[in-house]
């Protein structure tokens, strides 16, 4: 069993408030669970209006499978015109670490 996380770090766009930062991040988060079926949520500067940080989690059989699926997410965030991606990192855990 593999557990795989990745951390983005995104700049948003046009926003001024904290509630025009949610109102970007609630939907990016919604989509990445609908669509790819991870764990995601907002994990970091959430006290600063135009930077988030996205936290997305996800567990396979195949370390490969969870390669390919945060792959997917990081190209779906960073396509996404509302925000400029700055930084990812990911971290690959096995059952047996």
């Amino acid at each position: 069993m593999f557990t795989g996380t990745l951390v983005v770090d995104v700049l948003l766009g046009d926003v001024h408030s904290l509630k025009g930062k949610r109102a970007v991040v609630r939907p990016i988060v919604a989509e990445l669970r609908r669509r790819y079926a991870v764990s995601a949520a907002e994990v970091g500067d959430n006290d600063l209006h135009r930077r988030a940080q996205l936290g997305i989690a996800t567990v396979a059989g195949d370390a490969a499978h969870v390669t390919d699926v945060l792959d997917t997410c990081e190209r779906w965030v960073a396509g996404r015109p509302e925000v400029d991606l700055l930084s990812t990192r990911r971290q690959l855990f096995s059952s047996s670490d």
